[in-house]
């Protein structure tokens, strides 16, 4: 017998699947508000140090906030923005929205990092709040790319190229430990994304100029 909750419907669309829509809506429209707190300006603000969009390398994230203010600001940042990617995503998985909800909520919460409506759309390169978003998806995916960014930095000091590592095994790991098709591909739009952040660390590299972090 079909429940009359899936009897009832609005223009011919179920309505637990009506609300659905518009539950996955809403928290896309809140997760991009929440990735649109950029934690480095917050942090440089609170402990009076530059704006890392105009000192350093000029984009507000932890490594730079590291370079101009030291670990204490870095760390602060680098939780805030981690916080970012997992809290909206593990509570979307918590609420049971469909794996394809999930995915665009965490793709909207990147997006709000990337190009936050607070700060005229100009943001970071998504790394800390791509790690947030899979440790949500699965701890084992995000403590995976964390190892990868951890050994690359520990052998090179270069934080752009572990990063750009980081990035590209983590589509590999979501292979293995993710069983929705929409998962995986969002960690490789997540990932491709933050390739295309770092284009001009690439170049950088490729050139040999990228140098290794030192602060100064």
């Amino acid at each position: 017998m079909i429940p009359f909750s899936r009897l009832a419907a609005i223009g011919g669309v179920p309505l637990l699947e009506f609300y659905s829509h518009w539950l996955v809506l809403f928290w896309c429209l809140g997760g991009y508000l929440l990735g649109s707190l950029a934690t480095a300006i917050f942090v440089s603000r609170a402990l009076g140090l530059p704006d890392p969009r105009q000192a350093g390398s000029q984009n507000p994230g932890a490594t730079n906030v590291l370079r101009l203010g030291g670990k204490k600001a870095a760390a602060l940042t680098l939780l805030g923005d981690l916080l970012k990617g997992l809290l909206p995503v593990l509570l979307a998985r918590l609420i049971g929205l469909p794996a394809w909800g999930v995915a665009l909520v965490a793709l909207a919460t990147f997006l709000g990092h990337l190009y936050p409506v607070y700060f005229g759309f100009r943001g970071g390169k998504g790394v800390a709040t791509t790690l947030g978003i899979l440790l949500a998806l699965s701890p084992y995916l995000g403590l995976a790319t964390l190892a990868t960014w951890l050994l690359v930095f520990a052998a090179s000091r270069v934080s752009s190229l572990s990063a750009l590592l980081a990035a590209i095994t983590a589509p590999l790991y979501a292979w293995f430990l993710l069983a929705s098709p929409s998962l995986r591909w969002l960690v490789v739009v997540l990932a491709l994304w933050v390739l295309w952040r770092h284009r001009s660390n690439i170049q950088r590299l490729l050139r040999g100029q990228e140098g290794a972090f030192r602060r100064p």
